[in-house]
């Protein structure tokens, strides 16, 4: 009779401790944080606009021009499909898949580029004034 109180008793525990486990994931996904807003000084301000928007803005188009350059251009598209064509060629086509896939998601981070470009100019029209 003893074994089998603690036998209970134990998987009582682990029973609790299970629910536990599986209902805290939960109940902190249903009450999201709220984030407060950002306010920065003039001069915080004055330098995001003078330091840290030309250096995305460059980055992007960094970026923009090594996806869309040419073979020669290590990490372009046209670089990753002419790697693709060769592994391809010397019978490694599982090798030449993964490149044609790493090419088509590259293709895509255009598109996200592009809205970053738009936002950083949104926000440079919006907050940044021409220096006089």
């Amino acid at each position: 009779m003893r074994g089998t109180t603690w036998t209970r008793l134990a998987l009582a525990g682990c029973g609790s401790a299970a629910c536990l486990l599986v209902a805290a994931p939960l109940a902190s996904a249903q009450t999201p944080t709220p984030v407060a807003p950002i306010t920065l000084s003039p001069e915080e301000s004055q330098q995001v606009c003078s330091e840290w928007v030309p250096k995305l803005q460059k980055r992007a188009d960094n970026l923009e021009k090594r996806i869309n350059g040419g073979p020669e251009v290590k990490g372009s598209v046209a670089n990753l499909k002419a790697r693709a064509a060769d592994q391809r060629a010397a019978g490694h086509t599982a090798r030449a898949d993964q490149l044609d896939q790493r090419a088509t998601k590259r293709q895509g981070r255009i598109g996200e580029l592009d809205t970053a470009k738009q936002k950083l100019d949104a926000f440079a029209s919006a907050h940044c004034k021409p220096a006089k």
